[in-house]
């Protein structure tokens, strides 16, 4: 975890620690809470330390978890996983791992801003690996491309080829396709 959410933890637990009252010491606990969801979060999106294959799945059913707690549970968002084993570098699982993270908050960052609802996660391989992120929401015509897609943009591999397609009342898909 880095020193700033370790130290706004701390901060949060002695402030809760001296409240009186029950209302704010509920809030600093619910604060202290949410704090440690994405410090969790921030753990699973670290590079795993090792420069061998490991397992994606392991690793991405980990990093989902921790954004259901920290994210998507207070929204009432579902999130449904559908993985087959694959392997690879450590660092291609980090790459990988950021892309989802930013597929899956984008998702619910802006299309279920209006209510609760359901992504759905999948990984598949045959010749080349694809890692497809729908979601049922409602997404408006005119979302322009922001920071989390550059980020995107940024970690996919060369020769990965990326879409998304946004249909109004039946959501947005975005699929990743990489050797």
């Amino acid at each position: 975890m880095n020193s700033e959410l370790a130290f706004a933890i701390s901060s949060f637990s002695l402030a809760e620690a001296h409240c009186r009252s029950s209302e704010a010491r509920t809030a600093l606990i619910a604060a202290q809470d949410r704090l440690q969801s994405f410090a969790h979060v921030h753990r699973s999106l670290q590079m795993p330390d090792y420069s061998t294959r490991i397992d994606v799945t392991a690793y991405l059913l980990k990093l989902c978890q921790a954004i259901c707690h920290s994210k998507l549970e207070s929204q009432g968002i579902q999130l449904s996983l559908s993985f087959c084993p694959l392997r690879m570098s450590s660092a291609r699982c980090w790459y990988l791992g950021m892309i989802v993270f930013e597929f899956i908050t984008n998702a619910a960052r802006h299309v279920f801003n209006r209510g609760p609802g359901q992504i759905r996660f999948e990984l598949f391989h045959g010749s080349l690996a694809e890692c497809r992120i729908a979601d049922n929401g409602t997404s408006d015509a005119d979302i322009r491309p922001g920071t989390g897609l550059k980020i995107v943009g940024g970690a996919r591999p060369q020769s990965a080829r990326y879409d998304r397609r946004a249909s109004g009342s039946q959501g947005t898909r975005s699929v990743l396709i990489f050797p």
